[in-house]
């Protein structure tokens, strides 16, 4: 690994708070920061990585493996949901008799 050195400015204040989470996470200073940067790119690269899945999404697709779901399968114990949960709405998702010749695309 290469090593490499930037000049941070930081606030005085911000500075201060990191060195006590750096003390209260018994870490070097350093090492706080490189989690901290590497954390954030994580989380920008992921938001990036679901937004290009967004872009390829099909509803259509997604409502046809939702019209699967379950089929076959009786629940089984244990998929019981707790009291009080709201009770599911009565859609039938992929449902062919929701299908009519002017919604439904040409070799799907």
């Amino acid at each position: 690994m290469r090593r490499s050195n930037f000049a941070l400015r930081l606030q005085p204040s911000l500075l201060d708070e990191l060195r006590r989470a750096a003390e209260s996470e018994g870490v070097a200073l350093n090492q706080l920061i490189n989690v901290a940067v590497a954390e954030k790119l994580s989380a920008l690269r992921t938001e990036e990585y679901f937004q290009q899945r967004a872009r390829r999404a099909s509803r259509a697709d997604t409502l046809r493996i939702l019209g699967k779901a379950g089929k076959g399968r009786p629940p089984m114990e244990g998929d019981e949901l707790p009291q009080g949960w709201p009770k599911p709405l009565k859609r039938s998702y992929g449902s062919k008799s929701r299908r009519t010749p002017t919604t439904r695309k040409e070799g799907k």
